[in-house]
């Protein structure tokens, strides 16, 4: 009976284990986006209008179909309202399985090779931290949706200019009233843009600052039964190598893990404003006065274009701006970002697929494993209660036939 449990239980540990031990397969892209951007307005009440403006391309058809919706990470669930200012859109609507999202099923299937260029709007609230890092001062912190897949070969944040002390990166005036970032992000990383305002800028309310657990875009109540079920399953786990004997337990255990993505940029300041002449404050990216950059050059470098004089600033390895000791009015930022890496299978996530974070980045679940661009109509998204069959049936009635490969 002994050996009869025993054989039982090392069938069950080496189950558990097939998961990690799979030798990694390499996911094809399915999307790409070629144009994102966000426009950001801050209302008198404190909250952001954010307009989206995409273009993406298909790349593949065949694996998950063709792009029929897309799930949109926005910052979180106090979105006050939601608007397609496309004709490519077909419907837009909220969505809060595992995060917080912005479903839109688009005007009609696009295949391989095709470009929808849609855009949407929302108004959000709860975006702001009051006092937080600096007395009299309030915070936005605001990243946008990321493609877990995706390339996005071109990302612009246009950021109303009116009443702005600092932002962190730095951003330039476009010359109509915006501060504006550009960058180019490889699939999964982030762009988390930071935008201080003096706290009688707007109508700040102490209560809607934001706090840790409220970032990210999920509940907290998800957070933590995500975290809870983690830890159950890795403690089955961790039990069930352990019968088995630390031998096996090295040989099959493929946990993921991360390594740092490092990105020095530096950045040379007039000392005085080359609008007003206002003398520039410690920290300040722009002019207090009249709002103008006080950035005379910005490039990124590698470790190896810092100078020998600066050897101090090669082994920094967390965010922050740090002086240049040699040059005046010049400095290094120091972006750090978590890299995961992992031998571990990696999902298709389907494109369609995209999360979100406030001021935090927080990886939440795709509600559609493996993406699923196609077929999660069947799950009934928006709560119909009617069938794919009755579905079908009621686009008939209006006109318009099936889709390519629906009965």
């Amino acid at each position: 009976m002994k050996n009869c449990l025993r054989a039982l239980l090392a069938a069950l540990c080496l189950a558990l284990l097939l998961p990690l031990t799979a030798a990694p397969a390499a996911a094809k892209a399915l999307d790409e986006i070629l144009r994102y951007t966000v426009t950001v307005d801050v209302n008198d009440d404190a909250t952001l209008n954010l307009v989206y403006e995409v273009d993406w391309k298909v790349l593949d058809d065949s694996s998950e179909g063709p792009l029929t919706w897309i799930k949109f990470g926005i910052p979180n669930k106090e979105c006050r309202s939601m608007t397609a200012l496309s004709d490519t859109i077909d419907k837009i609507g909220y969505y809060s399985s595992g995060g917080s999202y912005a479903r839109i099923d688009l005007d009609r299937a696009y295949r391989a090779g095709e470009v929808v260029s849609f855009s949407f709007a929302l108004v959000q609230d709860y975006m702001y931290q009051v006092d937080s890092f600096t007395e009299g001062e309030t915070v936005y912190g605001f990243t946008p949706g990321w493609f877990p897949d995706s390339r996005i070969d071109s990302l612009t944040i246009r950021w109303n200019a009116d009443k702005v002390i600092a932002t962190d990166p730095a951003a330039a005036p476009d010359g109509s009233g915006y501060l504006v970032w550009t960058t180019a992000l490889d699939e999964g990383d982030r762009y988390p843009v930071n935008v201080t305002y003096a706290n009688d800028a707007f109508a700040f309310d102490v209560s809607k600052s934001i706090r840790e657990e409220e970032q990210g875009g999920s509940d907290a109540g998800e957070i933590i039964s995500v975290i809870i079920s983690g830890i159950v399953f890795f403690g089955m786990v961790v039990g069930f190598i352990s019968l088995l004997g630390r031998s096996i337990y090295s040989v099959t255990a493929n946990f993921a893990s991360s390594e740092k993505k490092i990105t020095r940029t530096r950045i040379e300041y007039y000392p005085v404003c080359q609008g007003c002449g206002g003398t520039r404050p410690d920290g300040a990216n722009n002019c207090p006065y009249c709002g103008r950059s006080f950035i005379k050059s910005e490039e990124t470098i590698t470790e190896k274009e810092i100078p020998p004089e600066e050897r101090k600033l090669r082994h920094i390895t967390k965010d922050g701006i740090y002086p240049y000791v040699s040059s005046p009015n010049t400095y290094m930022r120091v972006h750090v970002v978590p890299v995961p890496v992992s031998t571990s299978h990696r999902s298709s996530g389907g494109g369609g697929c995209v999360h979100s974070s406030c001021a935090c980045a927080c990886a939440c679940a795709c509600a559609c494993a493996g993406g699923g661009r196609a077929g999660c109509s069947a799950k009934d998204f928006y709560g119909t209660n009617l069938k794919l069959r009755q579905l079908t049936l009621r686009r008939r009635t209006r006109g318009a036939g099936p889709e390519e490969g629906e009965p």
